[in-house]
């Protein structure tokens, strides 16, 4: 990486404005608990990949019933996960109504994307969700049911995008962070046309998420994994933004859509992110 490279990086994960530790035994408390959860979450997920799904997948016929269990295990299991968080004073969540995110269905959601826990929560909100997974997992052991169950973004594009639409021709959704990478602490990345394309060929609306709350540090991309919040557990709060509907773009090209749509979206959660840091950010330095 060149000097200037990492200067640029400096200014968007930057957190030395952060203020300092105010009681550094619950400091410690949390960022301990953090690490714990790495290793419950790492655990866990290897124990379901070998020893729960297997068994699934025995029982339950045809592929697409596995998949619908498969997901529907997934969902609760995170959400054992975040209300365990919950719990140990971890992290706070908050929503505009977890009954609309339950109640979604045969949607593109997007989201921006400031921490590693972001698919975690929205997948223990959203019970019929797929998704599209990085092709590095599957040279894990978690290869089997993410091969089965989900959406690997190593395929060709046409196929992908096959498959999503016959996913959300089922019902389900399909989560996408468009941004393809996690958001930085200051400014977002550029999104990628990659979800406007998918809702275009789908025929489906697109549902934006915003992931708001106080500073993830700690959860962000180059962030030390030992570090925690400064001062407070990590807050989270969702919210719905306006639905992207697909029918406004039918006229065009797919090339001009996915422009316009991609636009729209990074517009609509630029905004929503404006408006949380003037939120969080005056109420931290209070």
């Amino acid at each position: 990486m060149t000097k200037i490279e990492k200067v640029e990086l400096d200014k968007k994960y930057n957190h030395r404005e952060l203020p300092p530790v105010k009681n550094p035994f619950v400091y410690a408390y949390r960022a301990f608990m953090k690490l714990f959860f790495y290793f419950f979450f790492g655990t866990g997920s290897i124990f379901l990949a070998l020893a729960v799904f297997p068994w699934i997948r025995v029982f339950v016929h045809p592929k697409k019933k596995f998949q619908t269990a498969a997901r529907a295990y997934v969902s609760r299991t995170f959400r054992f996960f975040v209300n365990f968080m919950r719990f140990a004073q971890v992290i706070s969540l908050k929503t505009d109504g977890l009954e609309k995110y339950r109640n979604l269905h045969s949607k593109v959601l997007i989201a921006n994307h400031p921490s590693m826990l972001d698919f975690v929560f929205i997948m223990s909100m959203v019970p019929n969700a797929n998704c599209i997974v990085r092709g590095g997992l599957t040279k894990t052991v978690l290869a089997g049911v993410i091969k089965q169950a989900y959406i690997v973004n190593t395929l060709d594009f046409d196929e992908l995008c096959r498959r999503c639409k016959e996913t959300i021709d089922d019902g389900n959704n399909v989560i996408i962070f468009p941004e393809g990478t996690r958001t930085p602490r200051h400014g977002t990345n550029p999104y990628k046309k990659g979800a406007a394309r998918i809702a275009y060929y789908s025929k489906c609306d697109i549902q934006p998420i915003f992931v708001g709350g106080n500073d993830k540090y700690g959860l962000g991309k180059h962030d030390p994994m030992w570090s925690y919040n400064h001062t407070e557990k990590y807050v989270y709060d969702f919210s719905l933004l306006p639905e992207i509907k697909i029918a406004d773009y039918s006229e065009l090209s797919e090339t001009v859509a996915a422009k316009r749509i991609t636009d729209k979206m990074q517009t609509i959660l630029n905004a929503a992110i404006a408006e949380n840091e003037k939120h969080y950010v005056t109420n931290r330095d209070k």
